[in-house]
């Protein structure tokens, strides 16, 4: 049996090259005179879904009660676990994310919940927030200290042209009329997010490149009037799979400055229910695959778009709400942390775990709200690991990772 290390090691950024002992099969050469990529401040990041108790996957329903719309907002061990962070990204989003209307003055319609409807995407109705609703969360987010990232409905006003291509321009007049109101009652939104997996064949449905792109302008132009001479928010797309030539040509068409950083999602593990996935964990071969695409991610925006910047913005190991008895593991450590070491090696600024709450891979337990493993694999990080990124050499087993980062700087 192979025995798996991962060490994660914070250095003070010196000029200077830094070597391990020297033992006989393994070598650990840290480059400490300067730092091949950065990471935010809010690296680690976790996410809150929209999925209704009803969504079930492999005859589980393991969301109950830990979506936007009716999280015990109140549970005290949800806010300790949020300000331990100091503080926590948290991304708002998902699946049901397209399908979301925001219960304002011109909604034009009744401001109801999910549910379950035979041919709907993904197999629910469309769903709103209501505003007091909105209000609850906003101060669960101030009270924590949280830095949200929201995600916004990309699908509003858009046509269904063939079974999952959708066509015309996006209607922004109730997002529009939301994030109006999240301005006048200050709630400090530090990105707002277009779309939930709308890119290249999409999940569910997709949008051409070409028209987001130009919805992205518009977005920002909404920003732009909205928050005036105050500090603007960031806009965050296309959170969806990584398409080499779909991202590319996003870029291209929104322009300069606009599209402040591209998300994708990462699910390599496969199936919530593959027998496989814990060997996948434990196969390092297999973990590193994804490096391709954190590699093919940082040249295309270095390419097409030097203005924008990397990010995770969803991320839960294995599809359809986990693993059970996997996802909520110490084993699933080994995915998680190695995940967080090769994005960061590739000047990931972000990266969302899916979640924080809900489904099996969820940070805390979704009946209790008792921290599963992975959570304080989530701590430990970013509470050691700084933003500036080391080149590291490993000679010996391929089953031992070193990620090296310069301490977190002290106040």
């Amino acid at each position: 049996m192979n025995l798996w290390f991962i060490f994660l090691l914070p250095l003070l950024c010196l000029p200077a090259r830094v070597r391990s002992e020297d033992y006989s099969d393994v070598t650990v050469i840290v480059r400490g005179s300067e730092t091949i990529a950065s990471t935010s401040d809010e690296f680690v990041c976790a996410t809150i879904d929209w999925w209704p108790p009803e969504k079930c996957n492999y005859d589980q329903c393991p969301w109950g009660r830990a979506s936007v719309l009716n999280l015990d907002l109140t549970n005290p061990l949800l806010a300790k676990a949020i300000q331990a962070f100091s503080p926590l990204r948290i991304r708002v989003g998902g699946s049901l994310q397209d399908q979301v209307l925001y219960g304002t003055p011109n909604l034009g319609s009744p401001c109801d919940p999910f549910t379950k409807v035979s041919g709907g995407l993904f197999g629910f109705s469309q769903g709103c927030i209501t505003l007091e609703r909105w209000d609850a969360i906003n101060d669960l987010f101030l009270n924590t200290g949280a830095v949200v990232t929201f995600g916004l409905n990309a699908l509003q006003g858009r046509r269904q042209i063939s079974r999952s291509v959708w066509g015309g321009p996006w209607n922004s007049s109730n997002a529009r009329e939301f994030m109006e109101y999240t301005v006048s009652m200050n709630y400090p939104i530090d990105s707002w997010e277009f779309g939930n997996e709308l890119s290249g064949s999409g999940i569910g449905a997709s949008v051409g490149a070409e028209q987001y792109g130009k919805d992205l302008v518009e977005l920002q132009t909404i920003i732009n009037e909205l928050y005036g001479d105050s500090r603007k928010p960031l806009v965050v797309a296309p959170g969806g799979f990584y398409d080499q030539k779909w991202f590319a040509q996003l870029l291209k068409v929104s322009g300069p400055n606009v599209l402040n950083a591209m998300t994708h999602h990462i699910y390599n593990l496969g199936a919530g229910n593959d027998p496989q996935v814990p060997d996948r964990i434990l196969n390092p071969q297999y973990l590193s695959r994804t490096s391709d695409t954190f590699r093919s991610l940082q040249l295309t925006i270095q390419r097409h778009g030097p203005w924008s910047a990397p990010w995770v913005g969803e991320a839960g190991g294995a599809y359809n709400s986990g693993s059970r008895l996997v996802s909520n593991t110490f084993l699933n450590s080994f995915w998680y942390l190695d995940q967080l070491g090769q994005s960061a090696k590739y000047d990931t600024k972000v990266y969302c775990r899916q979640t924080l709450i809900g489904g099996n891979y969820g940070l805390l337990d979704t009946d209790t709200f008792v921290p599963n493993p992975d959570y304080y694999s989530a701590l430990l990080w970013h509470r050691l690991m700084g933003t500036g990124v080391l080149s590291t050499d490993i000679s010996g087993s391929s089953y031992l990772r070193a990620y090296v980062h310069c301490g977190k700087q002290k106040v």
